[in-house]
């Protein structure tokens, strides 16, 4: 017999508890809930906190941007990287002495190289 009664009383309470939780979502969705005095003494650290959320969503918005943008440049610098390398190799392939003499005959400029070289001019001054 006591086991029963036990059992009985547990039902009831889980009963309770599940009307309560009925009474409070009835609170939550009727407004009721939101006029209670312990509520409104709360809502300064509610809005507090919602402020927190709005702030942290929008950091968290103003860093995947940033990372984003940062992932674009530096696919840039790297394509830029190989751009410069490679004119840079075609500048060095140009100004090569045998390069030079090629395009002046392809173009007939009438320009033949030096066979003397080059002399050093030296300059005096007056006070020697």
């Amino acid at each position: 017999m006591k086991k029963r009664k036990n059992i009985e009383f547990i039902d009831e309470s889980q009963e309770r508890s599940e009307l309560k939780r009925i009474g409070s979502l009835k609170e939550l969705l009727g407004g009721s809930l939101l006029t209670r005095e312990k509520v409104v003494r709360q809502l300064p650290y509610i809005l507090f906190l919602t402020l927190l959320a709005f702030i942290y969503i929008g950091n968290r918005y103003h860093a995947e941007k940033q990372v984003r943008k940062n992932s674009e440049l530096q696919e840039e610098v790297k394509e830029l990287r190989a751009k410069a390398i490679t004119t840079s190799a075609e500048l060095m392939s140009l100004s090569q002495q045998s390069q030079v003499i090629k395009l002046i005959r392809k173009k007939n400029l009438g320009l033949e190289q030096s066979v003397t070289p080059p002399k050093k001019i030296v300059v005096q001054s007056k006070e020697d």
